[in-house]
């Protein structure tokens, strides 16, 4: 049997919407807080980092600052 899916398709299936985690709400690990610091400095747009963000909130940065410095 061929899988037909896409990358698209079975990416679906894996990642969620960070304003569906259960634990979106949570305080953002260290390794988020760590990540979205140096994003945010090598983006140059430092208001993007805040030390009180949720899961989700640095979740979201974190894929803005992606898409910006191209990564």
């Amino acid at each position: 049997m061929v899988d037909d899916r896409t990358a698209a398709d079975t990416a679906s299936n894996t990642e969620k919407d960070p304003d569906d985690w259960v634990s979106g709400d949570e305080p953002m690990t260290g390794a988020q807080r760590s990540y979205l610091k140096t994003l945010s400095e090598q983006a140059r747009e430092d208001e993007m980092f805040a030390e009180d963000l949720t899961k989700a909130e640095a979740s979201k940065r974190i894929d803005r600052l992606r898409e910006t410095l191209k990564l």
